[in-house]
Formats: structure tokens, C-alpha cells, sequence
């Protein structure tokens, strides 16, 4: 089955943009997508369309084809329930045998522990983390080719609030991806083709109208990148990504008005495309002047005083589901969850980093 979750692309605007990620079950006795089989749901496959001449095809646990009992008596060798010597050409005189007495396997045991499955694109040897209703549960280095896979096991049945990102060669941080699952006892549920969307800064906080200024991250080797600024009418420019995923696209401010505009960025590869980047801002004036490399402030904080307390939550508060200003946004963007809205997310990221 697959499901389509909305984000939202800028705070001070209604648009959105959908990313699509492909959930299945494996245990609930229905084949999904990525999975070769399902319990006794064998997809319309046996033994014979598998290329074997006889025997019986059944499904493992983990959703993939048990063969071991498929015969293919033609090679001369026994293998699977065949339990003559040396198997003749003619497979109906390889007699199945009353020896052994095992009887194809032993059936696994019922368990009421569910595993989830995350699995995807981020960038190349990045840390990708996973988060449980808001605490970190995982993390795993994405490979050279920026896929990943994090195999969370020994959950109850239940509703989760699942959300993951990683962090570039920079240490800039993804927005956050949010997924809210419904886990099924006894099974498990693959999420993938994820899509982690590409990080994005810029190299000036201002900079001075007719000059350019230089919009980077990283995302998928060789990826087509897309980065959108907002004017009056939007902006849209492409770019490719190297072997290291790294982009960058120097835009000529001349077309833009003097005022704080931001900036975006998404990925696509091979049919598959990324959520938008969340959004940097930068002043178009006068002047250029260089951005300072990282924010002081920590994650959560949101008045930027070294703390996470009632005041953080109170400013939150402000802007829980009321559309948040572009000043706001920024901050929303860097220390929250960047889905452009403030939200009972945010508010379990402040609780996660909570100094009081």
C-alpha cells in the first residue's frame, strides 16, 4: 500500500508539495509491494514458474520465497524433499521417501513484538537518525551510494509518531521527515523509498542587489536539483549534484526585489523525487555581508538563551495552528521540526530538549 504525506513549502504561503513513500506489512497474509510473498499469499508463483520441476513453494517470515522444498529432479543431484541417492532423469521414479519423517520444516511461532523497516536515499556516508514519538531510536551511515536501511525490532502493536533525518558533510541538518505509522502486532512494516530532501545554505546573510549569491547542500550523487526562491512571481532554477552529492548554484540577485527572500531546494533521480529542503533566508539590500557559519543557537531554543523552558513553549505556543511569519519560519526551519506550522511535533521536540 502507499501513502502520500504533505509538507509544507513555505510558512507564509498555502502551497505544498507531496512525497511519496511505500509502506507494506509483511506478516498480514497480503503480498505489497517489495515483498516476494505474504504468508500463503504466493503472489500467483510456484515452484514450476521459479524454474524448478515439481515440489511445493511456500513464503518465510520475512516475506521472501521458501524453496527448499521445491525439486528439481533432472540434475541428477537430490536436493530439497528428494530423497533418493542419485536422483534418475525421469523425476516421478525419485521417490519422496518415508525416511527422515521431518516433514517440511517446522511452522515459526506466533510473536506479539512488531519490527518497522526504513529504507532509502539521504547522502553519501551520512548519518541518518531515526526518531520514536520524538527520541532518538536509531542511527545508521547511509553508504556511498546515500541508501540506508534501519530495522527497528521488539515494538508492541500501536500507533507511532516516526520521523527521520540526517546531517550533511557540513553539518547541516535535513528537515524533518514525519511519518505517523500504525504498527500490527506479529508483522512487519516496510517504509521505503525514502527520500530525505537535500540540505541548503547559502553564503551570505545579505547581499548586495545585481551580485549573486551562492546556494549549496547535498543530496544524491547525481541528482537533479531544483531550487526555488520566492518573489513575486517564484523563481526556479536547476542545478546537478556530484559524485558526492554536493551541489551549488550561484543566482543572480538582479531579478529580486530589495527585501528578505527564501530559498529551497529538492532532489530528483531515477523517477523518485525528494520533499522541498526546508528554507534559508537572505536579505537583497545594499551591501554584502557573509553569513556567520553556524546558528549559536541550540535546537529548540527558541529566544535563543541557552535554555528550553516555558518561554520557548510560550513562543511556540503563539503559533500553534496559526500561519507562522517568514521571521519565524526561519527559526521554526533551524530548531523545530521545518515543517513550515507549528504543531504537536514541535512541541515533543521541546520536550525531548527540555532544560527547564
Amino acid at each position: 500500500m502507499f501513502f502520500v504525506f504533505p509538507y509544507r513549502l513555505f510558512a507564509a504561503s498555502n502551497a505544498q508539495v507531496e512525497a511519496t513513500v511505500k509502506i507494506s506489512v509483511c506478516g498480514n497474509n497480503v503480498k505489497e509491494s517489495g515483498e516476494q510473498c505474504d504468508g500463503d499469499d504466493l503472489g500467483g508463483q510456484y515452484c514450476q514458474s521459479l524454474g524448478y520441476t515439481g515440489g511445493s513453494l511456500s513464503c518465510n517470515p520475512d516475506c521472501t520465497f521458501d524453496i527448499s522444498n521445491c525439486t528439481y529432479c533432472n540434475d541428477g543431484i537430490c536436493n530439497g524433499n528428494e530423497t533418493c541417492s542419485n536422483c534418475p532423469a525421469d523425476c516421478g521414479q525419485c521417490s519422496s521417501g518415508g525416511g527422515g519423517g521431518g516433514g517440511g520444516g517446522s511452522v515459526p511461532p506466533v510473536t506479539s513484538v512488531a519490527s518497522v523497516v526504513f529504507s532509502g536515499r539521504a547522502y553519501p556516508k551520512s548519518t541518518v537518525t531515526l526518531l520514536k514519538d520524538a527520541q532518538v531510536a536509531a542511527t545508521t551511515i547511509a553508504d556511498s551510494d546515500a541508501k540506508f536501511k534501519i530495522n527497528l525490532t521488539g515494538l508492541s502493536g500501536g500507533n507511532y509518531i516516526f520521523s527521520i533525518y540526517s546531517e550533511d558533510n557540513k553539518g547541516i541538518r535535513s528537515s524533518l521527515l514525519t511519518f505517523p505509522i500504525s504498527v500490527t502486532s506479529g508483522a512487519t512494516t516496510n517504509v521505503s523509498s525514502i527520500f530525505i530532501a537535500p540540505t541548503i545554505d547559502v553564503d551570505k546573510s545579505e547581499v548586495r542587489r545585481g551580485d549573486n549569491v551562492a546556494i549549496f547542500g547535498q543530496s544524491v550523487p547525481n541528482s537533479k536539483v531544483t531550487i526555488e526562491v520566492d518573489s513575486d512571481k517564484p523563481i526556479f532554477s536547476q542545478t546537478n549534484s556530484d559524485n558526492n552529492g554536493v551541489y551549488l548554484y550561484n543566482l543572480d540577485t538582479s531579478p529580486l526585489t530589495m527585501e528578505k527572500h527564501y530559498t529551497k531546494s529538492k532532489a530528483a533521480k531515477n523517477g523518485e523525487i525528494s520533499s522541498f529542503s526546508k528554507a534559508v533566508g537572505f536579505l537583497v539590500g545594499t551591501r554584502n555581508i557573509s553569513k556567520s557559519a553556524k546558528s549559536k543557537c541550540g535546537r529548540a531554543d527558541l529566544n535563543c538563551d541557552g535554555q528550553v523552558n516555558l518561554i520557548d513553549f510560550s513562543i511556540a505556543g503563539y503559533w500553534y495552528r496559526r500561519p507562522i511569519s517568514k521571521e519565524f519560519a526561519a527559526i521554526e526551519s533551524e530548531r523545530l521540526n521545518g515543517d513550515g506550522e507549528i504543531n504537536l511535533v514541535d512541541f515533543s521536540i521541546m520536550a525531548y530538549y527540555w532544560t527547564g
